[in-house]
């Protein structure tokens, strides 16, 4: 990995894309619902700006593996098995350059039986953005672990949805209230600067 760019004012920032796959994108995929195709273009923004900044960008991406059994599957249809077509990224937010990587996850949080807290740290990250899908269920459970990992965190409202909007609006005002900021997406890319 490159050294990363940093702004001497600000604290260490990464992007947390969260499962931008097409299993929630594409249509007949399924997760889909129409809602996700409104986060796509902020979610561009944001992936664009880090890239133009040299920020660190975090794929964060539920990957289950074929063939095995799965807690998951108490609660979900089984889904997302590495190698699938509804695991793939979505067109256009494939990891690309030196400053990007891969988390792949079980769970709903991307702390959660990963090393992310332990990669961020290792490159001297204090605060993270994390955008994606869906706001009730991947994104607050990623928020919650950064917030216990000890991370500042940080939430683009227009970066972020769900199929089920009443509980992605108690989500963000959880966040809000508990965990970290949620923000405007002009107020997150000032941060990827």
């Amino acid at each position: 990995m490159t050294e990363l760019a940093s702004n001497k004012n600000a604290p260490p920032t990464a992007l947390l894309l969260v499962d931008v796959i097409n299993s929630f994108f594409v249509e007949g995929m399924p997760n889909h619902y129409p809602a996700a195709a409104h986060v796509i273009e902020p979610l561009r923004r944001l992936q664009a700006r880090a890239r133009g900044s040299g920020k660190l960008i975090v794929h964060t991406v539920e990957r289950h593996y074929p063939g095995f059994d799965d807690y998951e599957w108490r609660k979900l249809p089984r889904h997302h098995f590495i190698g699938d077509a509804d695991a793939a990224f979505f067109k256009g937010f494939e990891p690309s350059g030196p400053c990007e990587i891969v988390c792949a996850k079980r769970r709903y949080s991307a702390f959660f039986a990963t090393d992310l807290a332990l990669f961020l740290r290792e490159q001297g990250t204090e605060r993270v953005i994390v955008a994606g899908v869906k706001t009730n269920v991947c994104i607050r459970a990623t928020v919650q672990d950064a917030f216990a990992n000890g991370f500042s965190v940080v939430v683009p409202r227009e970066a972020t949805n769900s199929n089920r909007p009443h509980l992605a609006a108690a989500s963000l005002e959880d966040i809000e209230r508990y965990f970290g900021e949620v923000v405007s997406l002009d107020a997150a890319l000032e941060m990827l600067a």
